[in-house]
């Protein structure tokens, strides 16, 4: 095995609260109220939907507990903002149509299909119910809950958060810590030191925050192939670090085999200006009770041993992967992933007379940032 690289789980799509968009010629994140499964590939700066995308939101339209198109995400006071009979009543509901009466001969606006102007004197007419609106296109169903199972009994193993700073010039981690201790990389190499945090820490004041990646399997195509959904939210790392130690706890340690679904929760805040934010959330799958999942864990954790599956020693394999190595993402991953999660903020004015570095860490990183202003932009490197 190669010393230095990681080995992480094999990951055949992502899993995104948002995407990249452009605007006055910059790349910038946009935040969304739905997931978005896609592949790998990228085509004019967006990623390719997975074809899981599309079934899923199919299947959301036929599953009772699914939300009703134009609805909120369910807010975080443990309600699970399932549809009610009512609401998949009215979702059924044909659509009316409207259209003018016609009078004469048409327009020529009528005959190329543009729509003409304005008549005071003519009427509309309702194809049917007339105290309905008249939708002009069908919504497209908002995908807000997601089916999935992890691949380890070992919470810790399935979601991975640290405190991370990236270079933007390189497009590189520089420091990952967990609070206590970080790796760091300076201009001796990487060195170990103690990690206090991105309040306290002088180092990562223009950038470190929480980052977590989380492996999840969607469907039984490839059972050890995962979707990747990364996040710097502190709510969703927080809220899926609970989930996954309570399941585990609470299934005996079978949360590899509970039947689980990743939803998205909305909520307000102080900071948010009392607009939602969403968040990422595991819940047992719609239509099950706890005990009756975790019923299901226990007959699927029978049957895999039965086969000759080897629940421990995947898990000690993972762990073995992820301690081969220093940072986990890949080079090639890492320009992205700073474009989507760590985006460049304005710079406030600086003072004439720039501090001074206190540690070898900030020399090597302002450096790095000097290159950068004199247009040595960064290519992608071996991580050092």
């Amino acid at each position: 095995m190669i010393k230095g690289l990681m080995i992480t789980p094999p990951v055949i799509g992502r899993i995104a609260i948002g995407k990249v968009v452009e605007r006055n010629g910059k790349r910038l994140p946009e935040k969304d109220d739905e997931f978005t499964i896609t592949t790998q590939v990228q085509s004019r700066g967006q990623w390719i939907l997975h074809p899981l995308d599309e079934t899923l939101r199919l299947a959301a339209d036929k599953t009772y507990g699914s939300i009703k198109e134009g609805s909120q995400p369910s807010l975080s006071d443990g309600g699970e903002g399932g549809s009610s009979t009512a609401d998949l009543e009215q979702a059924t509901l044909p659509i009316p149509t409207v259209r003018p009466i016609r009078s004469g001969k048409r327009s020529l606006k009528e005959k190329i299909g543009v729509a003409a102007d304005a008549n005071p004197g003519q009427a509309m007419e309702p194809a049917s119910s007339p105290s309905l609106p008249a939708p002009s296109v069908s919504a497209r169903r908002k995908l807000r809950s997601i089916p999935v199972r992890v691949l380890f009994n070992d919470p810790d193993l399935n979601l991975r958060a640290h405190y991370t700073l990236f270079d933007r010039t390189t497009a590189r981690p520089v420091c990952v810590g967990d609070g206590e201790n970080c790796k760091r990389v300076s201009s001796k190499g990487l060195e170990s030191m103690p990690c206090p945090g991105p309040d306290t820490c002088l180092f990562g004041k223009e950038g470190c925050k929480p980052y977590g990646r989380l492996n999840l399997i969607i469907g039984d195509s490839d059972e050890l192939g995962s979707f990747v959904f990364r996040t710097t939210g502190l709510n969703s790392i927080r809220t899926l670090a609970a989930r996954l130690q309570y399941f585990a706890a609470v299934s005996g340690g079978h949360l590899a085999s509970m039947p689980l679904e990743l939803k998205l929760r909305g909520k307000s805040t102080t900071q948010s200006h009392r607009s939602a934010i969403y968040y990422a959330d595991l819940i047992v799958r719609s239509g099950l009770s706890l005990n009756a999942a975790i019923g299901q864990a226990r007959e699927l954790t029978v049957q895999r041993k039965m086969a000759g599956f080897d629940q421990t020693a995947l898990d000690e394999a993972a762990r073995l992967g992820y301690a081969n190595g220093r940072f986990e993402d890949s080079p090639d991953e890492v320009a992205d992933i700073v474009e989507e999660f760590y985006p460049e903020s304005p710079k406030p004015e600086e003072p004439d007379t720039p501090a001074e570095p206190t540690t070898d860490s900030e020399t090597w990183l302002q450096g790095r940032r000097r290159q950068g202003a004199h247009g040595a932009h960064g290519t992608h490197r071996p991580y050092a």
